[in-house]
């Protein structure tokens, strides 16, 4: 990648980590739609399941006050077997398909999450694995799937510092499972293995930052502004595919 195009893509990549601790998603969200712009799509699944563990890491590390153990057993099980699920399959669809998809998805969970976000879900055991099913499934095939277990986990009125490292650690146990299935599809390649300690330094400085955010707005501003930035990331997906 051209010095330029990686000063772009490292930046970005921390907007990506910051936007994805406020809002307790994970960065992925944005991460995969952007790196889409500088990566093949199957390139963007291996970089993002291995750039995804330290970012897991470092949220664990800097939200480590504490986690709500039953919650990560209950959706870190299914989340893991489904997204192996999800990452096998993810090597039968052409990877523009699988981008295609990612934009509807952005766009249509933004728009519902914007519309009902003072609805929560109830905090049923059902519910934690039905969530983590889904969860872990889509970011097998589509590379994200954080704002699914957000969306989760908000029913359990967690504390801030708990909402985070409960996602991370079942973040986790998915993104290290993946990143297997996907190094057996082929989609982490020798070229990209450098950015894996510069994005490795990116997530450290974006959860740092992130929750240095945290503690200034109101949860309510966090969510509205991280889903207005995710249906726009969708929006801007979504054009590629535009005839011109």
């Amino acid at each position: 990648m051209p010095t330029e195009l990686l000063i772009y893509f490292i930046l970005l990549a921390l907007l990506s980590e910051i936007v994805g601790t406020v809002g307790g998603f994970g960065s992925s969200m944005l991460f995969v739609p952007i790196a889409g712009y500088f990566l093949d799509f199957h390139s963007v699944l291996g970089v993002t399941a291995l750039y995804h563990l330290s970012s897991n890491i470092s949220k664990i590390y800097f939200f480590r006050e504490g986690f709500d153990k039953k919650l990560v057993i209950n959706m870190g099980i299914t989340s893991v077997i489904f997204v192996i699920i999800g990452a096998f399959l993810s090597k039968y669809f052409p990877s523009r398909i699988l981008e295609f998809f990612l934009a509807i998805f952005l766009i249509m969970l933004s728009v519902l999450l914007l519309i009902f976000r003072d609805k929560r879900m109830a905090p049923t055991k059902t519910n934690a694995l039905l969530g983590g099913t889904l969860s872990g499934f889509i970011a097998g095939l589509l590379g994200t799937g954080g704002a699914i277990r957000g969306v989760v986990l908000a029913s359990y009125g967690l504390k801030t510092n708990v909402f985070i490292a409960t996602s991370a650690l079942i973040d986790l146990g998915i993104d290290a499972s993946r990143s297997v299935v996907y190094s057996v599809n082929g989609f982490v390649h020798k070229d990209d293995l450098y950015l894996i300690p510069i994005l490795l330094v990116v997530s450290f400085l974006g959860t740092f930052i992130g929750k240095k955010i945290v503690n200034l707005l109101t949860e309510k501003q966090f969510q509205t502004s991280v889903l207005v930035l995710i249906f726009v990331t969708g929006v801007i997906t979504l054009y590629k595919f535009l005839p011109l």
